[in-house]
């Protein structure tokens, strides 16, 4: 079937993307490089005709909250305006476990966008997923000398493809509303993890770990990001990752 993917040139949405085609579907990539900025609908009319199912991994790069909640806001209701108007049966969304739990801006943004789906007028699942393997990728390279800063955090990092794989698994499948969550098979500190990547790339730069002020940081560093109730397990470990990492640079 014909199934848009929006945010369909990202780290996810590539990997839905590949899933969908070997499974046999025809994805239809919905990306500002495309043509399409979901923002403000420019480039969205009859994109999705013909579509019966929408996956929505779109994402911005913003911790802040006003232009998190704006991002999502705008491009959540024009992505299931359109949806309807193509009459697409189908919703599949992607969030983020402790998502409820965190007062950071990126997380407002995260809960409007759930509300909307939830409340829109597609059918709607679901598929919260822990942080990526990856997390630690851009506070890395967006390091200026020689610190890496980064929060203290424990997280139970899963596999981007596993979540790819997963958000595609549920095309073709009845709405579910929440799924189970999806995480890692190891909770890990996210300074441990950015040094690890650190060392596997072959760099001198010095991980920083630093504590977010008040609620945040006591809820980051408690365990509001790990699942609390029953959740589906990743089998693929953050060495693993690393190892492909070091691959890559050999």
């Amino acid at each position: 079937m014909r199934v848009a993917v929006a945010g369909g040139t990202g780290l996810i949405g590539a990997l839905v993307v590949r899933k969908l085609t070997e499974a046999g579907h025809e994805p239809v990539v919905l990306a500002r490089s495309r043509g399409v900025d979901l923002t403000t609908g420019t480039g969205l009319a009859g994109k999705l005709d013909g579509c019966e199912e929408v996956v929505d991994v779109t994402n911005v790069m913003s911790v802040r909250r006003k232009p998190a909640v704006g991002f999502f806001a705008a491009a959540t209701r024009n992505l299931l305006d359109a949806a309807a108007t193509a009459g697409a049966r189908h919703v599949i969304a992607l969030s983020i476990v402790g998502v409820d739990d965190v007062d950071v801006g990126y997380y407002f943004g995260k809960r409007k966008q759930e509300e909307l789906v939830r409340t829109g007028p597609v059918p709607w699942t679901i598929l919260r997923a822990t942080q990526f393997h990856e997390f630690p990728e851009p506070l890395v390279d967006g390091a200026r000398g020689p610190f890496v800063v980064v929060p203290q955090e424990l997280s139970q990092p899963v596999s981007a493809d596993e979540v790819a794989g997963a958000l595609a698994a549920q095309v073709g499948q009845e709405p579910g509303g929440y799924v189970r969550p999806l995480a890692g098979p190891e909770q890990l500190q996210m300074a441990d993890m950015a040094r690890r990547l650190v060392k596997a790339r072959g760099s001198r730069k010095i991980v920083l770990p630093v504590r977010l002020p008040g609620a945040v940081g006591k809820a980051m560093t408690g365990g509001a990001l790990l699942p609390r109730e029953d959740y589906a397990r990743g089998e693929r470990t953050f060495a693993e990752y690393l190892r492909r990492v070091a691959n890559r640079l050999s």
